[in-house]
């Protein structure tokens, strides 16, 4: 699959933008689309690739991420989601300070590799690797006075294996972020390129025979 510089930078902030909308549903309902659940958690465990489209193996089960993408920033009337906007502005904020502390870098890599071993032995969403990830996000970004917060039905905040699950979703959208920025993304084509992101993110979507937002 040959893919431009810009497409790719449109699919990880795909990435971001699943990440948010999995958290809010989780938060709010206890559940999540497994198969998207799947895919972004592995996003989290690609680290060393020659070519960054590797970190999304299946780009088609982020679907969800460009259709949150494309509701928020097109013009159509159909309803925003100001909560998912908030969760992902809240990543994008996360990454720029995490880029300011390269030895939290360091251990976040550590402890992925570390997860990834265990992943290898399990499957990436076992429960224990979801400890393990919660844990690793517990340990570094959420040590930041920056922190993101995350509403929902106290029932599934209170619960060990959601709230593992909500971490290791942060974790994996601020890795993605980590890559969009990495691919030349910047706060300021969100509101300067939305015409040319909503292009793309629209024929990705139509690569994938997705649901279009309407």
């Amino acid at each position: 699959m040959n893919k431009s510089n810009e497409q790719i930078r449109v699919l990880a902030l795909a990435g971001v933008f699943q990440a948010a909308a999995l958290v809010k549903t989780l938060a709010k309902t206890g559940r999540v689309d497994e198969n998207s659940f799947l895919a972004s958690i592995k996003s989290i465990f690609t680290i060393d690739v020659e070519n960054a489209l590797s970190v999304y193996e299946e780009p088609e089960k982020f679907a969800i991420g460009f259709q949150e993408l494309i509701r928020l920033f097109s013009n159509h009337k159909g309803p925003k989601d100001p909560e998912i906007a908030r969760y992902v502005f809240s990543l994008l904020h996360l990454e720029r300070k995490l880029s300011d502390r390269p030895k939290m870098l360091t251990l976040i890599r550590t402890g992925i590799e570390r997860a990834a071993t265990q992943a290898s032995h399990f499957s990436p969403t076992h429960e224990n690797v979801m400890a393990n990830l919660a844990s690793l996000y517990t340990d570094t970004l959420s040590t930041f006075s920056f922190r993101v917060h995350v509403s929902g039905e106290p029932l599934y905040l209170t619960q060990t294996q959601t709230l593992n699950k909500i971490r290791a979703l942060l974790l994996a959208g601020v890795r993605s972020a980590v890559l969009w920025q990495q691919l030349g993304g910047r706060r300021w084509q969100l509101l300067l390129s939305r015409s040319s992101i909503l292009a793309i993110a629209n024929d990705w979507l139509k690569e994938f025979a997705a649901e279009p937002v309407v």
